[in-house]
């Protein structure tokens, strides 16, 4: 279904459907011998959720390798292992830096907020559409799980006044703020995306950190890797139509406008990441283009 300017979705539908498979990815990347991640609540995110597609895929009843033999699918778990893992050190290093508030946007199945060792006093909000906040939280209660912070939902859509939102959810601007944008920006229209920073810079005090990511071309080689996944995964049942959630248009490059906004920036390319993490990135002509994808880190000066 194409995407409209109020649109909304489960976590089986639209875009909830990518945070389902990312946590998918997730759980098969805590299996792996050498693992860079490790979630365990991922798998029972997935089987809460109910896309059969993906259950077979936790359950190992159906192999990534058999969905997809083009080897696009096949890496989706070392793509997001070393994703996760980056946002995973970004939010780690912010709090042994003293932030102790942090903002996930667009938290889907998001479960930092029980799996990583928050320092004591650390405070983690997570926002969502109402309906991924509360299927994800019913579900880690069923799961057993305990927040390792304090943890805060904002069930609110990011087309809405989050800024508010935030703040009656206890949020204080006065302090230093660790945000991730993880996975989120190619959902948003080019113009929504500079109104998300614009909005992040408002509510940030001096010493915060963000975390996001950034394609130089657009999300195009995102969109064509996106269709070959949705040819190959829907002979298997699944039937999201991946490109269809992507907004086109020219972006402002993310380092260059939080660098006007007085950010100080680092970058650095997807496969930079991926050595960084002792990882291979795969020889792939469809995957060529995510090389130059890049992993954004700024702070507030």
């Amino acid at each position: 279904m194409t995407r409209s300017d109020s649109d909304s979705w489960d976590l089986a539908s639209s875009v909830g459907a990518t945070a389902t498979m990312v946590a998918a990815a997730r759980a098969l990347a805590s299996r792996e011998p050498d693992a860079l991640i490790s979630d365990p609540y991922a798998e029972g995110l997935v089987r809460a959720v109910g896309i059969d597609f993906f259950t077979k895929l936790v359950d190992g009843t159906l192999d990534v390798g058999d969905a997809d033999d083009s080897g696009v699918a096949r890496l989706m778990t070392t793509i997001m292992a070393v994703r996760t893992r980056f946002f995973d050190d970004f939010f780690l290093n912010a709090s042994r830096d003293g932030v102790q508030q942090s903002v996930i946007l667009a938290s889907g199945l998001d479960s930092r907020a029980y799996r990583l060792p928050w320092p004591d006093g650390a405070t983690v909000f997570e926002l969502d559409q109402p309906q991924v906040i509360e299927a994800k939280t019913a579900a880690m209660t069923h799961l057993g799980a305990h927040p390792t912070c304090d943890r805060r939902i904002v069930a609110v859509d990011l087309r809405d006044d989050w800024p508010a939102a935030l703040r009656s959810a206890g949020f204080d601007p006065a302090l230093p703020t660790a945000w991730s944008t993880e996975g989120l920006l190619v959902y948003l229209p080019p113009e929504a995306q500079d109104r998300l920073f614009d909005d992040i810079t408002a509510m940030s005090a001096p010493g915060s950190a963000l975390a996001t990511e950034y394609h130089p071309d657009g999300g195009a080689s995102m969109s064509e890797r996106a269709a070959a996944v949705s040819d190959a995964w829907g002979d298997h049942g699944f039937r999201v139509n991946l490109p269809d959630l992507f907004y086109a248009g020219e972006r402002r490059a993310v380092a260059d406008y939080l660098t006007e906004h007085g950010w100080r920036v680092t970058t650095a390319p997807r496969s930079e990441m991926f050595a960084r993490y002792n990882r291979d990135f795969p020889e792939n002509d469809l995957l060529a283009p995510m090389r130059e994808s890049l992993a954004v880190t700024a702070t507030l000066s």
